[in-house]
């Protein structure tokens, strides 16, 4: 079973980083194969809304996001990362998002296992939180739950907040996050409902 974990944040090792890596860890601790995609390190350009790939599901433009949807089929689970930038995901998710659309057109993600892993410094999480799980619903995806991150500087998501689920660690929510992917991934692959 493979686990893929998609950052979408411009910054290298910040927060949301950590936190998928830390979902990605859990994953491979219950004894699945791992991936893990920095959208830093990628070119990817905007949709420009031709059209051209709802004939045979393949995008014109070509850049990172080939190998990307590649991956994305590959994998039995999607764990997709991403801080919030004035309330909403950021560029470069809004860009991925976006270039998945002939993948949704020809169903290419239905029944894979997804979840969300989203930072915030305050306001914005919920409604972050509401775009991916469409975006995971439009696709046909199975979601396995959630975790957030509160933060700013890198680094933050490691400091305990009382008063959240799993004691207020940011980095424990997110290796139940990558366990709940994990075992709903299993239970599909069982035919189990």
């Amino acid at each position: 079973m493979k686990i893929l974990g998609i950052v979408c944040s411009p910054r290298k090792e910040g927060n949301t980083e950590m936190l998928v890596r830390e979902a990605l860890e859990a994953a491979r601790e219950a004894g699945c194969e791992t991936e893990f995609i920095l959208i830093a390190d990628k070119n990817i350009a905007p949709c420009d809304g031709c059209t051209a790939c709802l004939k045979d599901g393949v995008c014109k433009i070509k850049d990172d996001m080939q190998m990307i949807s590649e991956q994305m089929e590959k994998a039995d689970g999607v764990i997709f990362g991403t801080p919030v930038y004035f309330y909403n995901v950021t560029a470069q998710a809004k860009a991925v998002i976006d270039r998945t659309y002939p993948m949704a057109f020809f169903r290419k993600l239905r029944g894979k296992v997804a979840a969300a892993i989203v930072v915030g410094g305050s306001l914005g999480i919920g409604q972050v939180f509401g775009l991916m799980n469409t975006f995971f619903v439009a696709h046909g995806m199975v979601i396995a739950g959630a975790s957030a991150g509160y933060g700013i500087d890198k680094g933050d998501v490691r400091q305990e907040r009382p008063g959240f689920i799993y004691g207020g660690s940011p980095l424990r929510e997110a290796r139940a996050v990558g366990k709940n992917v994990v075992r709903l991934a299993t239970r599909l692959e069982r035919g189990e409902t």
